[in-house]
């Protein structure tokens, strides 16, 4: 392996690292910077637990060479500032092990940046790649339309329903 001096930008902060620019960004988040969020899943970028924003664009970090984030901005999910995101997964229960949900909050993050009101198909598309072995799919999808206002949205009108059909 040949050793560079790298400069990367990471949630924000600029970093200097002595590596081969063909490591995995993976390696260099976790094991280099302490950033121990992005979870190593398979190695093979199948199942979505590395999942990262490479300038805002969802990326699997076991496949990305630090190479190839040079100059551009890396979020991992310690800089991931999508609060509501966050609280509705709370709000829902979606984490039961815990170990895909960086990478699912990556993902759902990416999507509600591009669709901020996204519909079933939209969510089923974006999140396919990030597998949870518990099953929390349900709740991934409830948290997504809660966080996106489409849940709200829903109870809205199930409110407006029974304050229609007390009235009648």
């Amino acid at each position: 392996m040949s050793q560079s001096k790298l400069g990367l930008k990471i949630n924000g902060k600029d970093y200097t690292l002595d590596a081969d620019p063909k490591m995995p960004v993976l390696w260099a988040i976790r094991d280099l910077l302490g950033l121990t969020g992005t979870k190593y899943g398979c190695g093979a970028g199948l199942c979505g637990a590395c999942t990262i924003h490479v300038d805002g664009e969802p990326a699997r970090a076991c496949l990305t060479s630090l190479k190839q984030v040079q100059g551009k901005q890396v979020t991992t999910i310690e800089g991931l500032a999508a609060d509501g995101l966050k609280q509705a997964w709370r709000d829902n229960n979606v984490p039961q092990c815990g170990y895909c949900q960086a990478g699912q909050l990556m993902s759902a993050a990416a999507l509600l940046s591009q669709y901020p009101q996204p519909n079933d198909a939209q969510i089923e598309e974006a999140m396919v790649g990030n597998l949870c072995r518990c099953g929390t799919y349900t709740r991934i999808k409830a948290a997504i339309k809660q966080a996106s206002g489409t849940a709200a949205q829903l109870d809205l009108n199930k409110r407006d329903l029974s304050e229609r059909e007390i009235e009648a």
